[in-house]
């Protein structure tokens, strides 16, 4: 993969100039396919000052023989303002509307039923996001979209009839996507064509992305972000900070 630096720089760039007007990507049939915004292979151990954290202290840069990514160790020390994740590694500096967000995640905790890891976008604030959470057993607390709007998490999804095997030492990837016209969420799981997650909310439009858990460890590894348009989030790079 290509290294970070120059497509961040490309795009907060275009997000101070001009942010609606990006390039609208290639169409293949009815999809249609943005360029790239974002891309972090992870290979150089100063990857990780793309982002902001809960508590950096609960990550690490990970390389185990060719395997990059983000390590998080788990116990955050965090406490969010109301019932949420306590484990977010947020991306610096751009703000995305509509996305396509794909990622390879590795769960390294124990198995148990909320057995988690998240991703995070629509980021206003450290109390107003989307985040998903996708675990071994659904219910209204796990394996389901969350909206955290100045309150504890609210789930807006229907409970899903079956969750998702973590597995041990297995690399997963997942696919998100974002439409902010029809407020659409959908999370699709390693090949299955099918989402695994879907809801509907208009809340937040644009906003920060982010990788994490509630409160569970687990590797984030070779993540690239397409999209219509980025802007630059204009606000503190670390919306934790005390």
């Amino acid at each position: 993969m290509r290294t970070i630096s120059i497509i961040v720089a490309a795009s907060l760039l275009a997000a101070c100039e001009a942010p609606e007007l990006a390039p609208q990507g290639e169409s293949f049939g009815a999809a249609t396919v943005w360029p790239v915004v974002y891309e972090q292979n992870f290979e150089a151990a100063g990857s990780l000052s793309d982002f902001a954290f809960t508590d950096a202290n609960a990550w690490q840069w990970h390389q185990s023989g060719e395997e990059h990514g983000m390590k998080l160790l788990g116990g955050s020390k965090y406490k969010p303002p109301k019932r949420s994740p306590t484990s977010i590694a947020l991306l610096k500096g751009l703000e995305f509307a509509d996305f396509d967000l794909d990622v390879d995640l590795k769960q390294t905790g124990r198995n148990y039923g909320h057995r988690d890891l998240c991703l995070f976008f629509g980021f206003q604030s450290n109390a107003q996001y989307y985040y998903t959470h996708m675990a071994t057993s659904p219910d209204q607390n796990a394996h389901n979209i969350f909206r955290v709007d100045n309150a504890p998490r609210t789930n807006i999804a229907p409970v899903a009839k079956n969750g998702i095997d973590w597995g041990k030492d297995v690399w997963h990837h997942i696919h998100l996507e974002r439409r902010i016209k029809d407020g659409s969420v959908r999370i699709y799981w390693d090949d299955q064509t099918e989402p695994i997650l879907a809801a509907t909310d208009k809340t937040f439009d644009w906003g920060r992305i982010g990788f994490g858990s509630f409160d569970d460890s687990g590797i984030v590894a070779n993540v690239v972000v397409r999209a219509p348009a980025t802007r630059s989030s204009g606000k503190a790079d670390n919306p934790f900070a005390r």
